[in-house]
């Protein structure tokens, strides 16, 4: 039966929003204090003849009276409604899909065997973690409830997080990979075929990993041919399938081993009469191959990115042990970069991504064109320079190459010469300058000899002492005098002096004792002021 429900205020502030914008208000309060979320919680918005309504009572009541919502103030009253109810709750469970953010907020997934529910952790609280929260952690989680309006999503914004252990599913997964690996299922390492005819892919038909997949291998070998095995990535069909895919090509390869292995092999003979029995042997040899060529040279289990639970089917013992049994090699392009499952760890080679899965498998294709284009290339240079060895002896078998080789000869013989002119020419340069720059040297040394420049030297080097005396004797007086006069300042400025000269006073009592109570001269009491000039005699007539 439906239940009449009453708008409530949209500036009523959600729990939440006084988390983020208050801090919490202490547990003491008076009672002149204004009420609050965190104080009581407030009465019901269902008006009293709602409130006094049975469900069947209200379900009776005419339609007209039924309050029409919007969405937003629909999701606002179930905010608020969860909010009040259930401000502090304890909950445990496995973390998932663990993505903090740039801003220093912490989103992920609490979930158990039955179901899961949002998390949202906020940088203040993040910070007081004493551990690092990763997938699959078993954790204790306290804080409170609440509704994200954007999406009508139930959350719970965590106050506090405890560790409790390791989750149970990944726990499980843990051991099954250990024990996988005591029996061996992960030392495939069988090498991938450098030019595959054919890839078997065994993934989804409506999965971006699939056009990746197939971009890849179009856009680096369009030759390649690819046969899929529809699959499902995901959900509880997952390892079934996925395993049955693995299964099919490796049948299907067997049984082609089988075939080749059965195929009679041609014999050249000679005569008319063999002529027509070594035509049959190659047509049924042509078919067996044929036959053989729709067959895969390796598999290729794909699936795109997503969390922890999407990838969760790749953990399965059965994909394992398939792809450990699989005649021909197996390559995994599983989720991102830092994915890794078991299904990767079983297979002969571990892609990061789809794509870069089909651009191993390929890569010798590009590589052999690469090859290809260098070798025609260089095949072209070879050919130019070839032809034009065969025209330069064409050349030199013409009539006037004798006069040319003797024209050659000449100039040849010529440029010798002016090789060897030049290079006496630089010998002849290179020793007058040497010869040069030595007399240079030793008319140097001559002038700085000379009586007349040594007696400059020396008179200069008297004045400076002259000078270096005069100052060690002036110095010290001007330091002494500085020093002074900086004393001098100093007790000027501490001298009782120059504060009265600002307007202060020195009160002395009868006995002559400089006062600084009023206690000490009670009324009637004479006293004396000094002042900066002169002294003052006065009587105390009273004291504050």
């Amino acid at each position: 039966m439906p239940y009449t429900l009453h708008t409530v205020p949209d500036d009523i502030p959600s729990f939440a929003d006084l988390r983020r914008s208050h801090t919490r208000r202490p547990a003491a309060r008076t009672t002149t204090s204004t009420p609050s979320l965190f104080d009581q919680p407030p009465q019901s918005n269902l008006s009293p003849s709602a409130q006094d309504l049975s469900p069947s009572a209200q379900g009776a009541l005419p339609l007209a009276q039924e309050q029409v919502f919007s969405v937003g103030q629909l999701v606002r009253l179930i905010r608020n409604l969860v909010e009040r109810a259930h401000n502090h709750v304890t909950v445990e469970g496995e973390i998932s899909n663990w993505r903090p953010a740039a801003s220093g907020h912490c989103y992920f997934t609490l979930k158990d065997g039955e179901a899961q529910i949002s998390i949202v952790l906020f940088r203040r609280q993040a910070a007081l973690l004493r551990f690092r929260p990763k997938d699959g952690d078993a954790v204790r989680i306290s804080g409170s409830l609440s509704v994200y309006e954007s999406r009508g999503q139930l959350q719970l914004i965590a106050e506090t997080m405890q560790q409790t252990g390791l989750g149970a599913l990944l726990a499980a997964t843990q051991a099954l990979k250990e024990r996988l690996r005591r029996e061996g299922i992960f030392r495939n390492a069988r090498p991938l075929p450098p030019f595959p005819r054919c890839i078997g892919i065994v993934t989804s038909l409506h999965g971006a990993a699939l056009r990746d997949i197939v971009k890849v291998c179009r856009r680096r070998h369009a030759a390649v041919n690819l046969l899929i095995y529809p699959a499902s990535v995901q959900g509880p069909n997952c390892p079934a399938e996925v395993a049955a895919g693995v299964r099919w090509f490796s049948q299907r390869a067997q049984q082609a081993a089988q075939a080749a292995a059965q195929t009679p092999k041609v014999v050249p003979s000679t005569g008319a009469a063999s002529s027509a029995r070594d035509a049959a042997s190659g047509r049924d040899v042509a078919r067996l191959q044929q036959q053989a060529s729709g067959l895969v040279d390796v598999v290729l289990v794909a699936r795109g990115g997503g969390s922890w639970e999407d990838l969760h089917g790749f953990d399965a013992e059965i994909i394992a042990r398939a792809i450990a049994a699989c005649s021909i090699p197996v390559i995994t392009g599983i989720g991102h970069a830092t994915d890794i499952t078991i299904a990767d760890a079983a297979a002969d080679l571990h892609a990061p991504t789809p794509s870069a899965a089909a651009e191993l498998l390929t890569a010798a294709h590009v590589n052999l064109a690469d090859r290809l284009a260098l070798i025609q290339a260089r095949l072209i240079r070879s050919s130019r320079y070839n032809l034009l060895r065969i025209r330069q002896r064409i050349s030199a078998l013409a009539t006037d190459s004798i006069l040319r080789r003797a024209r050659t000869s000449v100039e040849r013989r010529s440029q010798h010469l002016d090789d060897l002119t030049g290079r006496a020419e630089t010998f002849l340069d290179r020793s007058l300058r040497a010869r040069h720059t030595r007399l240079a040297q030793l008319e140097a040394r001559l002038r700085r000899q000379h009586v007349s420049l040594r007696l400059s030297n020396d008179r200069h080097r008297f004045q400076s002492l002259q000078q270096r005396l005069l100052s060690a004797r002036t110095l010290p007086l001007q330091a002494a005098h500085t020093r002074l006069n900086r004393c001098l300042s100093q007790l000027e400025a501490l001298s009782p002096l120059r504060v009265l000269e600002r307007g202060y006073a020195l009160v002395y009592g009868p006995n002559g004792n400089l006062l600084r109570d009023p206690a000490e001269a009670p009324a009637g009491t004479p006293i004396a002021a000094q002042l900066a000039k002169g002294r003052l005699r006065a009587k105390v007539t009273g004291t504050e």
